[in-house]
């Protein structure tokens, strides 16, 4: 019998002030944690600022930071660590369109102001724009976007976080997608 504890039981412990939990839990989250970052930056430019282990450390900060957390399980966990790393991009992008409306004042060299890469920050804030608006729309919608777009999560996971069947996920998540496409869409005309 296999006496090891899982990630959601070692979240619980640590979530109930058990300092030794987060340090067994740390190896067994951090290629998932890396699988996201990497979803997040496949998309950005070679030239991005933030790299996968960037994007997983300051994620990891982050959640270990917080207080009176209570994680219920895995895919909670996860779903929490993927809305970090798209608030730390966001954050990121609009620094980099700070940069390049002078805002900051920061003096480089033309060949690293060709690597702020705008164009890329641009696409990040109109996505995350339109994931705001949805989530006033229907926030179930907006979770489950994150939940699987975001996360990486797939129906059945994201059915357990949002306590709702995988069918209902899947009803969502279609017009979830039809919705952002639209509002996508209508920011680039």
């Amino acid at each position: 019998m296999n006496n090891t504890p899982t990630v959601s039981q070692l979240l619980i412990a640590w979530s109930d002030g058990d300092a030794t939990a987060l340090e067994h839990l740390a190896p067994l989250v951090q290629d998932e944690l890396q699988r996201i970052a990497n979803h997040y930056l496949k998309n950005e430019r070679q030239t991005n600022l933030l790299q996968t282990a960037d994007l997983v450390n300051e994620a990891w900060v982050r959640l270990i930071t917080w207080n009176n957390v209570t994680w219920r399980n895995r895919a909670h966990f996860f779903s929490v660590a993927a809305k970090l790393m798209r608030r730390i991009l966001v954050d990121e992008a609009r620094e980099r369109l700070s940069l390049k409306r002078g805002g900051g004042v920061l003096h480089v060299s033309l060949a690293i102001a060709a690597s702020i890469g705008y164009e890329r920050a641009t696409d990040m804030l109109a996505l995350d724009e339109a994931l705001n608006q949805l989530e006033i729309v229907d926030k179930r919608k907006s979770r489950v976007v994150e939940l699987c777009l975001i996360a990486g999560l797939n129906f059945d996971e994201a059915a357990t976080v949002l306590e709702v069947s995988p069918r209902t996920v899947r009803r969502d998540w279609n017009a979830a997608h039809v919705w952002l496409l639209q509002r996508l869409r209508a920011e680039l005309n």
